[in-house]
C-alpha cells in the first residue's frame, strides 16, 4: 500500500520538478521510464523464490527511501535519473506486486487465488487513494525537494513492516514439483504459446497506466484543470481500482480469464476515447480518474492468476517477473513517449490515440488464450 501508493504519486511533480530544475518534460519522464525498467527486472522474484520474501522486501525498502533522499539531496538532472530511476526503481522491485504475489500464491489454495491476488492489488490501490492527496498537499507546502526527503521517510517504514514477512521460501499449497533451474523454468515458458500472449498483453497495461499515472496530472493542469480536481481524479483511479482489482480478482475464479482480460482491454478503449470527446471539465476528470481507475489494475490478478494455472506456483516469482518485466517495458515506452511528443509537438494527443489502438489489439491478444496447466505441470499434478 505504502510502496505503491507513493510511486503513484510521482506524475504530480513533473511540472514543478521540470521546472524547478529548468529542463523540459521529456527528464522527468525519462527517470520514470527507466525507474518502470528497474523496476520490472525478475531479479527480485527469483531472490524471493529462493530465498523468501522477507530479507528482499526489507532491503528494497531501504533502498527505495534511499532513492528518493537523493533526489532532494542532489537536486540536478543526474539526482533524477539515478535517485528517482535507477535506484527507486530497484527498490520497488524488491516491495512491489512481483514478491508478495509470488508469496500469496504459495499459500493460498488454487480456488481462491485470483481471489488473493486481487485483495493484494487492491492494497497497493488504496496506496493510491490515500497517498496521492497526501502527497499533494506535502508539496503544496514544502515544494518538490523537500516533499522527496519526507517521502523517502515515509517509505523506509516499508522495511520495518517487511520484517514481519515469513522466513525463507514459503511451503506449497499444490504438491511438491521438482526442482527446475532458472533458465530451464524460462526456456520451457518461453516455449509455450500461451506465456506469449500474457507477455504481450501485459506490455499494453504497462503503457497505459505509467503514460497516465505520469502525464495525466500535466495534462490536465494544461487544460486549466485546478490542483485539486487534479488530485482527486489521481485519487479515484486508486479509490475505484480498489473495487476493480477485488471484482476482477473474484470473478477470474469463477469465469475464463481470457474473456475477462479481453473485456477490461477493450474498455480501456473505449474510456480513452471518450476522455478525448468529451469536453474537459474538472466532473469530466474526476470521472474518468473512476473509471480507468475501476480497470486500471483488474489485469494482475487475472495475468497472474493465469501463469500460475498454466505454470503452477513453484515459481511463480520468476515467471510472473518475466511476464511483469514486459509490463515495465510498456510503461518506459508510455512515459517516455509521453514526454518526447509533448516537448515535440506542445500535446499528448498521439500518445492518447495510441493507447486506444494499443487497447483494441490486448483485447484481441488475449481471446485465443489458453489457461489450462501446461504438460508438465499436468504430469506432476497427476503424479
Amino acid at each position: 500500500m505504502i510502496a505503491m501508493g507513493i510511486r503513484q504519486s510521482f506524475g504530480l511533480y513533473l511540472a514543478p520538478v521540470s521546472e524547478g530544475l529548468g529542463t523540459g518534460r521529456e527528464t522527468f519522464s525519462l527517470a520514470m521510464a527507466i525507474q518502470n525498467i528497474v523496476l520490472g527486472l525478475p531479479l527480485a522474484g527469483l531472490v524471493a523464490d529462493r530465498i523468501g520474501g522477507r530479507r528482499v522486501a526489507v532491503f528494497g525498502g531501504l533502498v527505495y527511501a534511499g532513492g528518493l533522499a537523493t533526489v532532494s539531496l542532489l537536486a540536478s538532472t543526474a539526482g533524477l535519473l539515478g535517485g528517482l530511476g535507477l535506484v527507486a526503481g530497484a527498490g520497488l522491485s524488491a516491495v512491489s506486486y512481483v514478491v508478495v504475489l509470488g508469496a500469496v500464491g504459495r499459500v493460498v489454495p488454487p480456488e481462491r487465488r485470483s481471489s488473493a491476488f486481487g485483495v493484494i492489488t487492491a492494497a497497493g490501490s488504496f496506496g493510491m487513494f490515500a497517498m496521492v492527496p497526501m502527497s499533494q498537499a506535502i508539496l503544496s507546502a514544502v515544494g518538490w525537494e523537500t516533499a522527496f526527503l519526507i517521502l523517502a521517510g515515509i517509505v523506509a517504514s516499508t522495511a520495518v513492516l517487511a520484517l514481519r514477512l515469513p522466513h525463507g521460501p514459503a511451503a506449497l499449497m499444490d504438491g511438491a514439483v521438482e526442482e527446475e533451474p532458472f533458465w530451464e523454468v524460462v526456456s520451457n515458458a518461453a516455449r509455450n504459446r500461451n506465456y506469449w500472449l500474457l507477455v504481450s498483453g501485459f506490455f499494453v497495461c504497462g503503457f497505459h497506466v505509467a503514460f497516465v499515472a505520469t502525464h495525466l496530472p500535466a495534462y490536465l493542469g494544461d487544460q486549466g484543470i485546478g490542483e485539486s480536481a487534479v488530485a482527486w481524479a489521481l485519487a479515484m483511479i486508486g479509490l475505484l481500482n480498489i473495487v476493480g482489482s477485488w471484482t476482477f480478482g473474484r470473478l477470474g475464479d469463477r469465469y475464463r480469464k481470457r474473456v475477462l482480460l479481453s473485456i477490461l482491454y477493450f474498455s480501456r478503449a473505449a474510456a480513452f476515447t471518450l476522455f478525448l470527446v468529451v469536453p474537459l471539465s474538472s466532473a469530466s476528470a474526476v470521472v474518468f480518474g473512476a473509471v480507468i481507475g475501476f480497470l486500471w489494475l483488474g489485469t494482475v490478478p487475472l495475468t497472474s492468476g493465469a501463469v500460475a494455472a498454466i505454470f503452477g506456483v513453484r515459481h511463480l516469482g520468476t515467471l510472473y517477473g518475466v511476464v511483469f518485466l514486459s509490463h515495465q517495458i510498456g510503461a518506459f515506452s508510455g512515459v517516455w513517449l509521453g514526454g518526447r511528443v509533448f516537448d515535440t509537438t506542445g500535446g499528448y494527443t498521439p500518445v492518447w490515440v495510441l493507447a486506444v489502438v494499443l487497447g483494441v489489439l490486448a483485447a484481441l491478444i488475449h481471446l485465443p488464450l489458453d489457461e489450462r496447466p501446461a504438460p508438465r505441470l499436468r504430469a506432476d499434478l497427476q503424479a
